[in-house]
């Protein structure tokens, strides 16, 4: 069995990337999602509602500050952790595949300005395939050369971009939204508009083509219109099929600054760590 480098940022790693799915699946594609909102049959252009729009576009300014919890998931993976922007630190666990599965990979992401760390946890049959997997399944912290991950969407984080799912990309592509309650919407993106977006892979975009365009999703906001919830659900003829992406944001204003591993749980990265992530 081949592993593959890791690509994309570690949300689109945990739920698009070939190399990974080859590996962590279990040959079940999972349930198929049906979508909640479908774009107009007619064909003709669908009618926005620019109140809620606005409102779904003002729901991701809290975010903006840098200082509340997130999770995302999908594929049987898991992305979730916190920022705090006060101090400039972030912690992002991610686990890709479950431990039945021919490789399961966790990570465990530390960013304090100016440093960060990441610890690789490989498991499953296929572990031993992963280049330098005896440099890197250490069970410590390998400190990051900034000079190395600097714009990289899986090990990096910028500081001027604290949103690791890119909520407000995602609002911006929204074509058409309606409310269907109290804080609740529904409608479709244009998954073209948002490749900048963590939570997705540009390479998974392009190849839903013309799909692309007309993406079912609904979204919550609290009390306050913020942001709580968007769930985007892919195409049948994703991969994998009928994929739900969901993305969770809570505890405004309340996350913690990250806490640094101690030095003696820290190693530097070797080389194999870059290259496993470019």
């Amino acid at each position: 069995m081949t592993v593959r480098r890791l690509s994309a940022g570690l949300v689109a790693v945990a739920f698009f990337t070939p190399g990974v799915a080859a590996c962590t699946t279990t040959g079940d594609a999972g349930p198929s999602a049906t979508p909640s909102a479908t774009a107009s049959a007619t064909g003709a252009a669908p009618e926005v509602d620019t109140d809620a729009k606005q409102a779904l576009m003002d729901s991701t300014r809290e975010i903006r500050n840098g200082n509340f919890r997130f999770s995302m998931t999908g594929a049987g993976s898991v992305a979730e952790g916190q920022v705090h922007q006060p101090s400039q630190s972030a912690e992002i666990q991610v686990r890709l595949g479950e431990s039945t599965d021919d490789l399961a990979i966790s990570l465990d992401l530390i960013h304090a300005k100016p440093d960060s760390w990441v610890k690789l946890d490989l498991k499953g049959q296929a572990a031993t395939s992963v280049p330098g997997a005896d440099r890197l399944n250490l069970g410590k912290y390998h400190h990051l050369d900034q000079s190395r991950i600097q714009g990289n969407r899986s090990l990096g984080f910028d500081f001027d971009k604290v949103d690791p799912a890119g909520s407000e990309a995602l609002t911006q592509a929204v074509t058409e939204v309606r409310r269907t309650g109290d804080g609740a919407y529904a409608g479709t993106l244009d998954l073209s508009k948002a490749a900048d977006a963590g939570s997705l892979d540009p390479s998974v975009i392009t190849a839903l083509g013309p799909e692309a365009k007309a993406v079912p999703f609904t979204a919550k906001t609290d009390a306050q219109g913020r942001l709580t919830e968007m769930v985007i659900q892919l195409p049948e003829g994703s991969r994998p099929a009928g994929q739900e992406i969901r993305v969770t944001y809570s505890d405004y204003g309340n996350a913690t600054e990250a806490t640094k591993p101690s030095a003696d749980q820290v190693v530097e990265a070797p080389p194999e760590l870059y290259n496993l992530f470019d």
